[in-house]
């Protein structure tokens, strides 16, 4: 889809589901493009974060871990089906519509093969935002992970991404609330995506307490192997999340297709080198976490600043999200198991943050927008986009966790947590010796 509008002003997504400006036809091109690039973005969940965030956990709970994201992506793809997508995507009318989308594309109601959003199938603008819950869905786990039950995850999840992902979408890429009153930036996902697990993150993991053995034994990495391969999936499978978030093969997917190259590349290099000099000695772990740290900052900002810009927030948030993972959880003293806030929530919100400077036309950005004129007002716009987003996540978290709680409690028992749940909660190892 051509677009005769300027790049800084970028289109929301509803206008796009709508067919507002499209063309009458369906591209062939476009269309091809975001399928793949949907495809990219479901590698990220099966095996991406599978594969990362089992890697980091201990032996024991190996297995526990790729069958929570497993099952969780399931989740998330079927609820997206029944309900997220209306939720995010649906009209705006109505007293709550500058909150939440309307009832009427339930079960995908009124979508078929003919259907377009701009220049490609509505059903492949379905499929892409539906791995965007997934991925999102599934990056709240780490935070969780070697004490949670199960069915807690399943049931907490579930109603976040009813009570929180879906209305973030809508607010941000559905014309709602935080679009239409901050006008703030936020690309590929830095609010609905990665603030959003982050809070429900850290929330679960303030409400289940800390890991019995935390502090008393040493609880290092079972397989870097894993985790190494998981973030390479990662870094390819972002290609996709990013550039696709264009809806279309053109300039500005380009655009935002190698700021997501150069900046985890200058993220994980700055983290490599502090750790070098504060640590004495630059660690694979480090290096791989300043990639997802330079993923996660570049995220809104991929299509607004320019290739210097994103070499600049990846710096910034290599840094921030290393004290991030070493002071963050010291200071606050919360057991974010594998550091889901102090990278994804830490990072997301430096990402945000700079964007509001480094879309700047004299820094070589692409614009401000709508109303905003100056960097200090879009700094503005994505500081107040951001608060939004880490309140309303908090309240719809706690509700989930809450709810889970009453209904099947939130941690297993502590026999269970020393045997792992992998043998405890599932019957099976995920190494026979």
């Amino acid at each position: 889809m051509k677009r005769s509008l300027k790049i800084g002003t970028a289109l929301p997504l509803y206008l796009l589901s709508q067919s507002v400006f499209a063309e009458d036809s369906l591209s062939q091109a476009d269309n091809g493009f975001i399928l793949m690039s949907a495809m990219l973005v479901l590698l990220m969940s099966i095996p991406g974060i599978g594969l990362f965030y089992s890697g980091l956990t201990r032996a024991k709970n190996v297995l526990s871990t790729i069958e929570q994201t497993l099952a969780v992506f399931c989740v998330a793809i079927l609820l997206w089906f029944v309900v997220g997508y209306t939720i995010a995507f649906g009209g705006t009318e109505g007293a709550l519509g500058s909150f939440l989308g309307d009832m009427s594309k339930a079960l995908l109601a009124g979508v078929d093969y003919n259907s377009l959003s701009g220049s490609i199938s509505e059903f492949t603008f379905v499929i892409f935002q539906a791995a965007f819950c997934a991925i999102s869905s599934c990056l709240v786990i780490g935070a969780t992970v070697e004490r949670v039950k199960f069915s807690a995850v399943l049931i907490a999840l579930s109603i976040w991404i009813v009570l929180s992902y879906a209305p973030l979408a809508h607010q941000v890429w559905g014309g709602g609330f935080i679009d239409s009153y901050f006008m703030s930036y936020d690309f590929a996902g830095g609010t609905v995506v990665h603030i959003n697990a982050a809070v429900c993150g850290i929330t679960g993991a303030f409400m289940l307490g800390k890991r019995n053995d935390l502090g008393k034994v040493i609880m290092t990495p079972h397989n870097l192997g894993f985790t190494y391969i998981g973030a390479c999936l990662l870094w390819i499978g972002w290609l996709g999340f990013n550039a696709g978030s264009e809806l279309c093969a053109d300039g500005v997917s380009a655009l935002a297709f190698i700021n997501t190259v150069l900046c985890p590349a200058a993220a994980a290099l700055t983290w490599m080198c502090a750790e070098w000099i504060i640590f004495k000695k630059p660690s694979t772990l480090g290096t791989a976490s300043g990639v997802i740290a330079g993923l996660v900052g570049i995220t809104p900002a991929c299509a607004f600043v320019s290739p210097a810009g994103a070499i600049v927030i990846g710096i910034a948030c290599g840094v921030i999200c290393l004290w991030g993972v070493h002071g963050f959880k010291r200071l606050f003293k919360i057991d974010d198991s594998l550091d889901v806030f102090g990278i994804h929530g830490l990072g997301a919100i430096c990402g945000g943050i700079l964007t509001g400077v480094f879309c700047s036309p004299e820094l070589g950005g692409t614009g401000f927008k709508g109303e905003w004129t100056s960097i200090l007002g879009q700094t503005y716009g994505q500081i107040g986009s951001i608060i939004v987003s880490v309140v309303w996540s908090f309240v719809a978290s706690v509700i989930a966790f809450y709810i889970a709680k009453k209904l099947v409690g939130l941690r297993v028992s502590s026999d269970e947590e020393s045997e792992g749940l992998d043998l405890a909660s599932h019957g099976e190892r995920g190494y026979n010796l």
